[in-house]
């Protein structure tokens, strides 16, 4: 089963509300946290400079959560 992948920093009040978010709703995604990986952050740099980063399974793509960008 194919979940969003979720690009966050630790220190993000932003993300921490995607995670609470998500968790609360059940919502399953795989959380890849840029300042824990150099791999991971050059990857979200691809799409945007700034977190929380959603792709979702269609390929969609969303900077920002809930009208925010951390």
């Amino acid at each position: 089963m194919a979940v969003p992948i979720v690009y966050t920093l630790s220190t993000c009040p932003t993300c921490e509300d995607l995670r609470a978010d998500w968790t609360h709703r059940g919502i399953a995604f795989e959380e890849r946290t840029v300042d824990q990986s150099q791999a991971w952050l050059d990857e979200a740099l691809g799409y945007d400079d700034t977190v929380p980063i959603i792709i979702y399974e269609d390929g969609r793509i969303e900077i920002g959560f809930a009208g925010e960008i951390g």
